[in-house]
């Protein structure tokens, strides 16, 4: 069984994403549940609770935060479940930034532009690192220099990126969101003065692919069989 943990969020256009995504695998052949770190239900550990056998824990997360860092492994014992392999987050990845590219060409990205990684934002170090990768991975794709914004949570705001790299003379100033679904964050990123707001990852083959790497990868790890 795969258990794929999403954030969770209020906006039902987040919850319908996380749905999809999961579904999506679901497609694959694997048999799939859904839970959520936060916010709403079902949590963690009463997902757990109801299977019986093996499970890939895998976090719906582009950064290895506080959710997957202590939340999570705390869900997890919580559950008394004993046969749970605990996956890395599915970013920072290079599918990531492949599926980045897309939404970036489908929202009018040209080569040229200032581009600017706009992510939700954490206290934790790690993950603002991860973040960073993310960023060079994506630099990587579009062979062009990606800056790093944040929603919340840490600095620099992406507000403060764009102004700055209009202050440096870009003349357009595309925001590529580090974000699976739209929301709030999401939202709030046409107030951040860019000329380009691209769409959320959403659901995408390779997102879905980079899903079940992670789950063959646990599997193996573990040596678990479902």
């Amino acid at each position: 069984m795969l258990l794929l943990v999403a954030h969770g969020t209020r906006d039902p256009r987040g919850v319908t994403e996380a749905r999809w995504l999961a579904a999506a695998v679901g497609d694959r052949g694997v048999p799939v549940r859904l839970a959520f770190a936060d916010v709403l239900g079902p949590t963690v550990s009463e997902v757990l609770r109801e299977i019986d056998g093996p499970a890939v824990l895998v976090p719906a997360f582009f950064a290895a935060g506080f959710h997957v860092r202590t939340d999570v492994p705390a869900e997890v014992a919580s559950s008394g479940h004993l046969q749970v392999s605990v996956t890395p987050a599915l970013g920072p990845d290079l599918a990531l930034a492949s599926v980045q590219h897309v939404r970036l060409q489908e929202a009018g990205w040209q080569p040229g532009d200032a581009v600017v990684l706009a992510a939700v934002g954490s206290s934790e170090a790690r993950a603002l690192a991860d973040v960073r990768v993310a960023a060079e991975l994506l630099s990587g794709v579009l062979d062009a220099p990606v800056d790093v914004g944040y929603a919340v949570s840490a600095e620099p705001r992406v507000g403060e990126v764009v102004a700055r790299l209009r202050a440096d003379g870009a003349s357009r100033v595309v925001i590529s969101p580090y974000m699976l679904a739209p929301g709030l964050f999401h939202t709030r990123l046409s107030e951040a003065g860019a000329d380009v707001v691209a769409a959320a990852l959403g659901v995408h083959p390779l997102l879905v692919d980079l899903g079940l790497q992670r789950y063959r990868v646990g599997l193996t790890t573990a040596g678990l069989r479902t």
